[in-house]
C-alpha cells in the first residue's frame, strides 16, 4: 500500500532523513520506534507532504505521491493524527469532526462517518457542543483520531498517540487502534512506548538518526536483545 524508497529530507542544512526505505502492506499495523529526534515524525510528515523531500520516492497504492500537495495526498486516502493531538481548541467537538470530513462534501456520508466515530468514541457524542480545548488529554486524542477517520482514510498515520496520557487511557486508545485496523484501515504507528506499539503491530522498523537500522516482525522485535535493551527497558 505504501512504499518509501531511499527518502532523504533536510531542515535547512541539517539532514533529517538519510535514506529511509520501508513498506506497508494493506491491512497491516506497522510501527516505527526510536529515540527522540531519530526521524520518526519527519517520516510521517514526508509521507503527508508536510516536509520537502530532497531525494527518493514515495508510492501510495502504486502511484508516485512524491512532492504532491498535502491536500491531494489526503484526498488520495492518507490521514494523519499529529503528535500533541492538535485539535482546533476554540471550535466545538462537532466542528472539529466536520472539518475532518470536509473533502467528502456528501452530507449523508458525513452523517454515517460521525456515527462510526461515536461507536468508537461514545464520549465524543456526549461532548459534541463542548469546546475542544476544554477536553481532557485523552478526550482530545480521541477527537484527533475521530477527525482523521472522518476523511475516510485507507492509511492512517498516528504520531505518538500515547503521549501524555494515563496508562488506562493509553490501553483504551490502543484497543481502539486495533479495532480501526480490524475494520479495514491500514495503520502506520509512530510511538515511543515501544512495548505497547510492538504488542499490536504486525511489523516494526527501528530508526536511529534518520536511518532504518532494524526491520522485522513485531514479535521478533519484542524478543530482540538489542531492542529490549534500547527501547523496552529490559
Amino acid at each position: 500500500m505504501l512504499r518509501l524508497d531511499n527518502v532523504v529530507t533536510h531542515y535547512g542544512n541539517i539532514q533529517a532523513l538519510k535514506g529511509i526505505s520501508l513498506e506497508i502492506n494493506q491491512g497491516e499495523i506497522v510501527t516505527v520506534i526510536g529515540a527522540n529526534g531519530a526521524g520518526k515524525t519527519t517520516t510521517l510528515k514526508a509521507i503527508c507532504g508536510l516536509v520537502s523531500i530532497s531525494s527518493g520516492k514515495i508510492f501510495f497504492r502504486g502511484k508516485d505521491i512524491t512532492g504532491k500537495p498535502t491536500s491531494d495526498i489526503v484526498g488520495s486516502g492518507i490521514a494523519m493524527v499529529p503528535e500533541g493531538r492538535r485539535v482546533f481548541p476554540r471550535m466545538t467537538v462537532l466542528e472539529n469532526l466536520q472539518l475532518g470530513g470536509y473533502l467528502n462534501g456528501d452530507k449523508n456520508l458525513i452523517r454515517k462517518d460521525l456515527e462510526r466515530v461515536f461507536e468508537l468514541f461514545p464520549i465524543l457524542k456526549q461532548r459534541l457542543k463542548q469546546i475542544a480545548g476544554t477536553l481532557s488529554g485523552g478526550e482530545q486524542q480521541m477527537l484527533a483520531i475521530g477527525r482523521a477517520l472522518m476523511a475516510r482514510p485507507k492509511l492512517l498515520l498516528l504520531d505518538e498517540p500515547s503521549m501524555g496520557l494515563a496508562p488506562m487511557i493509553v490501553s483504551n486508545i490502543f484497543d481502539i487502534i486495533q479495532e480501526i485496523n480490524q475494520s479495514g484501515t491500514t495503520i502506520l504507528l509512530v510511538e515511543q512506548n515501544a512495548h505497547m506499539a510492538l504488542s499490536i503491530a504486525h511489523k516494526g522498523y527501528v530508526i536511529e538518526t534518520g536511518r532504518i537500522v532494524l526491520e522485522d516482525t513485531a514479535k521478533n522485535l519484542l524478543n530482540n536483545e538489542q531492542v529490549k535493551k534500547a527501547y523496552l527497558g529490559e
